[in-house]
């Protein structure tokens, strides 16, 4: 029985327990919806949530109690194992996305090649397989090129900008497999971008508006909606996102980073298939937020509409300051900027950097909106 058909309202199955297992169960709650959530070890952001269960989840028998009850499984990131539920489920209940999209998506390279060959610009690219081949990729890009992992690479995880034969050396050596690593031209773009995709499995899309994002040490620090750019750039970054979310054959939600370079053109960074840090903002400024349109994509369900209900918003993230127990340090002091949507995730532990929560602000001047989105996330000391 499709989940379309169903009489009651479906169970969704969530493999992950972090902060997008636990917007996308809010969402999901809200619309009446139930929810599972299974994580490898005691998770805050959804303890509270529906079941949340915690177990071997490459165990095939924990997966089947997991997925018993369930009327479609989704993942929080790329790393769960869809593959075991799907082998676990034998058709019989939908994982979206799917591993296929999974195994597409999590190595860096084959990512890049999937979307050479749909067509999608990038910028140059080099898969090394000796730190030979990476020296030399350094000197024919420039002298400076951005070091990856071919698989484990988020968030500033993974990732080094390099401009000299030691950084190359340190790189390889911290961050290169069996297959060696992803080296990229560092391209002069002008800012980077992100658009987030919703896909059903029928292929109905949902593109949300193009988003401007601003990174601090390879992590994301504000994304601002709607990007200040032409409207031949934006469609230009709205097609490439609909044809990755095309060329993956992703249901639910794709977020996809882009570069705009000074001439308007823009290329293609990189994807996720799940929902995205640079998308948190829909959740205030748009009709239907991307965790609301990532559970009607797994069922099957028609998509909300992406488009803005406000005139721009700013979404700044909340930071770990230090390593230890969460306090709430400044806490009621962002919540004095009245017209701020604070998000804090539920994590137990903090360390430095790592992402807590976030603050939205909404509204018609963009210079104001900017300004009480950071006095409100700068005030939480998590």
């Amino acid at each position: 029985m499709s989940t379309t058909e169903h009489s009651h309202f479906p169970t969704i199955g969530i493999l992950g327990g972090g902060q997008l297992g636990r917007m996308t169960a809010l969402a999901a709650i809200r619309m009446g919806l139930h929810v599972k959530t299974l994580s490898p070890s005691p998770s805050g952001p959804v303890a509270s949530l529906g079941e949340a269960m915690v177990g071997d989840w490459t165990d095939p028998q924990v997966m089947a109690d997991f997925i018993s009850g369930c009327d479609v499984i989704t993942v929080e990131s790329e790393w769960a194992p869809a593959d075991v539920a799907e082998d676990v489920s034998n058709g019989t209940v939908p994982v979206w996305p799917s591993a296929d999209t999974l195994r597409l998506i999590r190595h860096k390279g084959i990512q890049k090649t999937v979307f050479e060959k749909a067509g999608i610009p990038l910028g140059p690219y080099t898969m090394c397989g000796t730190l030979d081949d990476a020296l030399s990729v350094l000197e024919a890009y420039g002298g400076k090129a951005v070091a990856k992992k071919f698989e484990g690479s988020y968030d500033g995880y993974g990732n080094a900008t390099v401009s000299s034969t030691e950084e190359v050396k340190k790189a390889w050596a911290d961050l290169a497999s069996d297959d060696g690593l992803l080296m990229e031209a560092f391209v002069p773009f002008v800012r980077e971008l992100a658009v987030m995709v919703a896909r059903r499995p029928s292929g109905e899309t949902a593109v949300y508006p193009v988003a401007d994002t601003e990174q601090k040490d390879h992590r994301c620090h504000a994304v601002t909606v709607p990007a200040v750019i032409s409207a031949e750039t934006a469609a230009k970054a709205r097609a490439a996102a609909l044809k990755a979310a095309e060329a993956v054959q992703v249901v639910g939600m794709l977020g996809v980073e882009l570069f705009e370079l000074a001439d308007g053109s823009v290329l293609l960074n990189e994807v996720a298939p799940r929902p995205h840090n640079t998308g948190h903002y829909t959740i205030e400024a748009c009709h239907a937020s991307q965790f609301e349109n990532h559970a009607r994509a797994i069922l099957d369900w028609p998509l909300g509409s992406p488009d803005l209900r406000v005139p721009c918003a700013v979404m700044i993230n909340v930071l770990g300051h230090r390593a230890g127990p969460v306090q709430t340090d400044g806490y009621t002091q962002a919540l004095n900027q009245s017209e701020a949507g604070v998000h804090v995730y539920g994590k137990v532990e903090a360390r430095p950097k790592r992402k807590m929560g976030h603050v939205t602000v909404t509204g018609t001047d963009p210079s104001a909106v900017r300004q009480q989105a950071e006095d409100a996330a700068n005030a939480i000391q998590l």
